[in-house]
């Protein structure tokens, strides 16, 4: 794609996902406050998280150095709260129950930054939202995929690309953004700037 590319994210998933698109990128992780304000919109929390992700990297760059810097940021949302990741074993299992029979929203942000002569500019800033609904789950089944430690690190208390698969009854919209970076709206963003 010719210009440095930089992925503002440790996520693997995220890394893995960007490869499909792009050959040739590197990751900085961006170290930036992700508190959201109370009351925010999730579609505004996470257009802001991505934004600061992004903005955090582009802002340590050599700015004669033509680079894009993309930042991503995914919350789950039932009845209008957000989930985060849980802080521990108990916030996980509790986040599940919830969840548990039910449909919630995965939103995510994207922030793509343009670092050129000097200047860093906002090229683009877009969410992309998912229904998933999941079947109904036995407390046991919560305490066993808890067990696994796979759902500590992710939105929601789950990985719908892990062994939470088996919980999903369905989707409507884009798989690859409950896994964290939707590659079709990347891929078509990414193709207007470059």
């Amino acid at each position: 794609m010719g210009k440095r590319i930089i992925l503002a994210s440790a996520s693997p998933r995220r890394h893995e996902l960007l490869k499909t698109i792009c050959e040739e990128f590197e990751c900085i992780v961006s170290e930036c406050d992700e508190s959201v304000f109370e009351g925010t919109t999730p579609t505004n929390a996470v257009m802001e998280l991505s934004r600061r992700k992004a903005g955090a990297v582009a802002y340590k760059l050599d700015r004669n150095e033509e680079s894009i810097v993309i930042g991503a940021d995914t919350v789950v949302c039932l009845d209008g709260v957000i989930l985060g990741k849980p802080a521990n074993t108990e916030t996980a299992m509790s986040m599940l129950r919830r969840l548990s029979g039910k449909s919630h929203m995965v939103y995510t942000g994207v922030a793509i930054y343009l670092v050129k002569d000097d200047k860093i500019t906002l090229e683009d800033n877009f969410y992309v939202s998912t229904e998933v609904i999941f079947n109904e789950m036995s407390e046991e089944e919560i305490e066993d995929y808890v067990r696994t430690g796979e759902p500590m690190d992710k939105a929601g208390a789950y990985g719908i690309q892990g062994a939470a698969a088996r919980f999903i009854k369905s989707i409507n919209g884009d798989y690859y953004n409950v896994v964290g970076f939707p590659v079709s709206a990347v891929y078509g963003s990414l193709k207007k700037i470059l």
